[in-house]
């Protein structure tokens, strides 16, 4: 509950935010919401600033929705241990320390999140580490090191960015269409209520689509982080890491931490997981 509290909440404030600075610009430079300028201005506002938004909040919101502990002076050993490895890792893959964190979750599962590769936060479930050998663990924090080593944040950002343009320009461009169709020339304000119901189903069926775009190229960074952690920390600690999830529950983590996690539960249909099958991400390592 605390999770979705803390997702609507942030959002709605995005979206004030984001529609404050559009209606200045639009009232500045003098442009009609369904002008073509000004559908292009709205996608491209709303498409990537969303995205980037989110990206410069994800440490924050990373922490506050899971509760991870970040680690500013080791307690334990298992907290050095954890200190220690993602420090020689981030070194061999020549990015600024993370900071490192640990969170209260039964399932086996990592993430890792920051708006760039020399301002990031790696953090594991206890559950991973109560389940895992020291090998699949470090296996582990390797790949999520490695997705940061790779800049697959600011990759996805960029193309969920490009998707969510052209999602809402196509959308409001057909839902005027078909807004004129309807109403011949009684509604040139753009205030119509048929234009406002086509543009939320456009943008639903469109933003469906446009999920699979989303979630192939997250399927294609896990396999690099994959092959980043086998090169980190060797193949066969990588292979022990993934058949130790086979067992695992489908993940609790949410939006871009689920993207870079570990483990990912299945979507609708595969197509639409950001996660390749376990087996398939085995067998490539070999």
């Amino acid at each position: 509950m605390k999770r979705v509290v803390l997702f609507l909440i942030t959002n709605l404030a995005v979206m004030l935010v984001l529609g404050i600075v559009l209606s200045v610009i639009m009232s500045v430079l003098g442009i009609e919401h369904r002008s073509l300028g000004g559908i292009l201005l709205i996608a491209t506002l709303f498409g990537f600033g969303g995205s980037f938004i989110s990206l410069f909040m994800s440490k924050w919101m990373a922490k506050k929705s899971t509760g991870a502990h970040v680690i500013e002076q080791p307690r334990s050993d298992v907290e050095k241990w954890l200190v220690e490895r993602v420090a020689e890792q981030a070194k061999k893959a020549n990015i600024a320390m993370p900071e490192v964190a640990i969170y209260d979750s039964p399932e086996m599962n990592a993430f890792a999140t920051g708006p760039s590769k020399n301002n990031s936060l790696v953090a594991v479930s206890t559950g991973l580490l109560h389940n895992m050998s020291q090998d699949e663990a470090e296996a582990v924090l390797a790949h999520e090191v490695s997705h940061i080593a790779n800049g697959d944040m600011v990759t996805l950002t960029l193309i969920q960015g490009v998707v969510n343009t052209f999602v809402i320009a196509i959308s409001k461009v057909l839902a005027g269409i078909v807004d004129n169709f309807l109403n011949s020339d009684e509604e040139e304000s753009g205030g119509s209520w048929t234009y406002f119901i086509f543009d939320m189903i456009f943008q639903v069926l469109f933003g469906i689509l446009a999920s699979f775009v989303v979630a192939y190229f997250s399927r294609q960074r896990e396999f690099a982080a994959d092959k980043g952690a086998a090169d980190l920390v060797g193949a066969n600690k990588m292979r022990a890491a993934l058949e130790r999830l086979k067992v695992n529950h489908p993940s609790q983590l949410e939006g871009s931490m689920m993207a870079f996690g570990i483990a990912s539960g299945k979507g609708l249909m595969d197509l639409m997981s950001s996660h390749p099958p376990l087996d398939a991400r085995i067998n490539a390592l070999k």
